[in-house]
């Protein structure tokens, strides 16, 4: 007779390997049965939490067996924090499972086969490497830290092993001296961000001071920006991901889409004529200006648009190469298919989000581009996200 599953039941099951967002993939009789936490191999006994038809999320009560590349995880709060999911995880174990991960997305989202391999440059600092950090704040509990696991509950934490010295120094700071009556809401965000020079900038829309800019040498290009912008959070690989989403492009014209404070446009600058990048956050363009100004870059183009607005406006009628390079959330509806219309000769798509990678590349696919290369950037030791570069080509 089969097996009838309710909430709440518990069940013996193996971890067969790790799948997108970071689960452990496990089966049981005509169950798929997704849980956090896990590690390929191990046995587990796991409590079902959410059930429709043949497909549960599960929660590990015991494990039984260990699978052979899980290892204990350094931080006192890990299981707790909603941050990190791969402490668990050997480091090769972390990056073997990104790379899976990648093509898991590109298969089953995208229906993609690529028979190529998916390297993963692997991170030089496994921990103390985020220069980078958004800390959730409770004003009642007065709680400065990470939400718990699965809810919006502040974690006070007192110290974060991924963080750098500079960041960890700085929350315990922001700890010691946060006014909490300046605060009006009950739950706020700080973001924080460090120099290589130990300067910090901190923002809050619910805090007076303004934050403060920092700037930072990479590849030969200065780049200024504050907390309120986005820059990637590990230093120790950002030249790498310069290198390998613009490689060794070369030519007439390029497109910088998403372009932040200039990351890439400020190196692509240097090896095309003309340059134009797009970003619709004004704080940040008016930082890629400010950066290309100081670097003496004229062929250099920053506009303070939508990527949707400029490329439906758009009458370049001859572009060499794109650089795409959107948020986690993903592209408006309108951006893949449009860009293919314009037919760059070269794409590089940077992304942080291999369901929303998977999407758009069936989309360029269909269009007549081709895969040319696929590679993954460990930007985030210690959490399931990963950055990938793809290169096509008419």
């Amino acid at each position: 007779m089969s097996k009838n599953y309710t909430k709440g039941d518990v069940i013996e099951a193996k971890i067969e390997k790790i799948v997108p967002r970071g689960l452990g993939l496990a089966y049981a009789e005509k169950l798929t049965v997704f849980v956090p936490l896990a590690a390929a191999g191990d046995v587990v006994q796991i409590k079902i939490r959410d059930l429709k038809k043949r497909i549960a999320f599960a929660d590990i009560v015991e494990i039984q067996k260990p699978g052979p590349k899980r290892i204990a995880a350094p931080c006192p709060y890990y299981g707790v924090c909603g941050g990190c999911d791969f402490q668990h995880l050997s480091y090769d174990a972390q990056l073997e499972a990104k790379s899976g991960i990648i093509r898991d997305c590109l298969h089953r989202i995208g229906k993609i086969e690529y028979d190529g391999d998916i390297p993963v440059i692997a991170s030089p600092q496994q921990f103390e490497y985020r220069s980078r950090a958004r800390w959730h704040v409770d004003r009642e509990k007065q709680k400065i830290g990470y939400f718990a696991r699965d809810s919006h509950d502040v974690i006070d934490i007192s110290v974060c092993p991924i963080l750098t010295p500079g960041m960890q120094s700085t929350l315990e700071n922001l700890r010691s001296n946060m006014d909490w009556r300046m605060l009006w809401s009950e739950t706020s965000e700080i973001e924080a961000v460090s120099g290589e020079d130990g300067s910090i900038s901190t923002y809050s829309r619910e805090l007076p001071e303004p934050a403060a800019e920092i700037s930072v040498e990479l590849a030969g290009e200065t780049y200024a920006y504050t907390a309120e912008t986005f820059f990637q959070a590990n230093r120790f690989l950002v030249e790498q991901l310069i290198a390998t989403a613009v490689g060794g492009a070369s030519g007439g014209t390029a497109f910088d889409l998403y372009c932040g404070v200039g990351l890439f446009a400020l190196p692509l600058a240097r090896h095309f004529k003309k340059v134009i990048g797009v970003e619709e956050n004004s704080t940040a363009i008016g930082f890629g200006q400010k950066n290309a100004k100081k670097a003496g870059l004229q062929n250099l183009d920053l506009l303070n648009k939508s990527v949707e607005y400029f490329l439906a406006n758009n009458k370049t009628k001859q572009i060499d190469f794109c650089l795409i390079d959107p948020p986690r959330s993903g592209t408006a509806k309108s951006v893949i298919p449009r860009l293919a219309e314009l037919r760059p000769q070269h794409i590089s798509y940077v992304s942080c989000e291999p369901s929303i990678l998977a999407r758009d590349l069936r989309l360029l696919l269909d269009s007549g581009y081709k895969i040319n290369s696929i590679t993954a950037i460990d930007l985030f030791p210690q959490t399931h996200h990963v950055e990938t570069v793809i290169h096509l080509s008419i």
